[in-house]
């Protein structure tokens, strides 16, 4: 891959209309918040990364550096917790996927049901594990078809919203006043959200050995892919704005539902499918892409050792990891049914985005602890490529720390619209403490495993 290939594959994986509208339902101060974002997420992740990368550029990425850094077991909890956060994460891009469909083919949502939102995303969730079931050849058009969705639901939303604006003015009063962040709880759970939006580029540590010059190429793709990301990010969510006002950009259907006001406005209702279609095959494309990538994750990090043997069985036909492709499957649809038990359709599609948050940002935690430790060592100090040298580096994976650790915590309050907020909670934290007790069972599962065959082999 150079450097073209990459830049793209970071901002393909950086950024998504899914957040551009759960930040304009915060209101215009989001456009601020997205600068704060990425100055305290996006900025430590690609300064540990651009680092980590000049002086380990070895395939692994994250796992590698920190096993490096901590050890075998943090170097394991760290893969783990990137694939089962990831997974966690599939949900609520079904979730999106639902509510753009619905909205966007019948215009009203006022009785959309929670079985609907369930059987949708089971159907999809099928659907893509049989394509990567049979292999990358078949599972590669879905994807693709993602990636050029994806850009075109951006371009249609701008130019739509672009011209609402020109000729009606805009939907929500965007000055001085309303761009200044307030601190009323509601604002302040959905910056737990904008620090999970700016990850996504480090995946390219995880493909060292297939990046052409990777401690040139991935400093230079960052610097590339950094101000388009912010830039999708912060144009995406103020054409929404322009669009429709705050309270109707909800978190499920804000993106699709500012395509089809600004095309109604405009006489052009016949493009409301289109941009329906562009919004729902660019997430289920990602959550295709990703079932395939997470599937052949522990083997590619080295964590495959300390799970079953079964987990990485190829099938016979196709040559695919089908059991850990199903075993996935599975998982993201227990957490669809285990996200919507017992609340809204809204409310369980914040019940998945926090789950997710929680679990997600865990890996982070390790990415930052190794640049610092790994930065003091005298190979890091020679080779590091990094203005200022080390306490850049500190600097940087300190607030990185800090930012990742407000996350997590103010994932644990539930919105004040939540209608059953212990039930929230709990889900949230029993979801967070099952990834990390199942993942310390794992490895020391396999671990005595291990120990048991070299014993043998002696």
């Amino acid at each position: 891959m150079g450097l073209a290939d990459v830049t793209l594959f970071m901002v393909t994986a950086g950024c998504s209309l899914q957040w551009t509208a759960t930040a304009a339902a915060a209101g215009p101060s989001s456009l601020i918040i997205w600068v704060f974002g990425a100055i305290g997420m996006f900025l430590p992740i690609s300064v540990s990364v651009v680092f980590l990368s000049a002086v380990y550029p070895e395939e692994g990425g994250l796992c590698s550096w920190t096993r490096r850094a901590f050890g075998p077991f943090v170097g394991f909890m760290t893969g783990w917790t990137y694939w089962s956060g990831t997974l966690a994460f599939l949900p609520s891009v079904l979730y999106f996927s639902a509510g753009s469909a619905l909205l966007s083919t019948t215009g009203n949502v006022a009785n959309a049901s929670p079985a609907y939102f369930v059987c949708f995303s089971i159907t999809a969730i099928v659907g893509a594990t049989i394509l990567n079931v049979r292999g990358l050849a078949e599972a590669k058009w879905l994807n693709g078809a993602g990636a050029v969705a994806r850009w075109a639901g951006i371009l249609l939303l701008i130019v739509l919203a672009l011209a609402t604006w020109w000729r009606f003015g805009s939907a929500t009063d965007i000055n001085r006043h309303t761009i200044v962040p307030s601190f009323r709880l509601a604002d302040v759970i959905f910056w737990t959200a904008l620090a999970f939006a700016f990850t996504g580029p480090e995946a390219a540590s995880f493909m060292d050995s297939e990046i052409r010059e990777p401690r040139r190429t991935i400093p230079r793709a960052l610097a590339l892919a950094a101000p388009m990301i912010v830039a999708v990010y912060i144009v995406g969510t103020a054409c929404i704005l322009f669009a429709i006002p705050p309270e109707r950009a909800a978190g499920v259907y804000g993106a699709i539902e500012a395509i089809r006001a600004s095309a109604d406005k405009l006489g052009i209702a016949w493009l409301i499918p289109l941009g329906g279609a562009c919004v729902v095959i660019d997430r289920i494309g990602s959550m295709c892409l990703w079932i395939g990538a997470l599937a052949r994750l522990p083997t590619s990090v080295g964590i495959d050792r300390y799970l079953p043997k079964r987990f990485t069985k190829l099938h016979p036909k196709y040559g695919t990891p089908s059991f850990a492709i199903w075993t996935q499957a599975i998982v993201v649809a227990l957490l669809v049914i285990l996200g919507q038990s017992g609340t809204s359709v809204r409310g369980g599609y914040n019940v998945l985005i926090e789950m997710m948050i929680v679990s997600s940002l865990v890996p982070f935690l390790f990415l930052f602890g190794a640049a610092i430790k790994l930065s003091a060592g005298e190979e890091g100090a020679q080779l590091a490529r990094i203005p200022g040298g080390r306490p850049t580096v500190v600097v940087f994976a300190l607030i990185g720390i800090a930012t990742t650790v407000a996350s997590m915590a103010i994932s644990f309050v539930p919105p004040p619209d939540e209608e059953h907020p212990s039930l929230a909670v709990i889900k949230i934290g029993g979801l967070t403490a099952v990834l990390l007790l199942g993942g310390a069972l794992l490895y020391a599962a396999g671990s005595v495993r291990a120990n048991r065959q070299a014993a043998l082999a002696v």
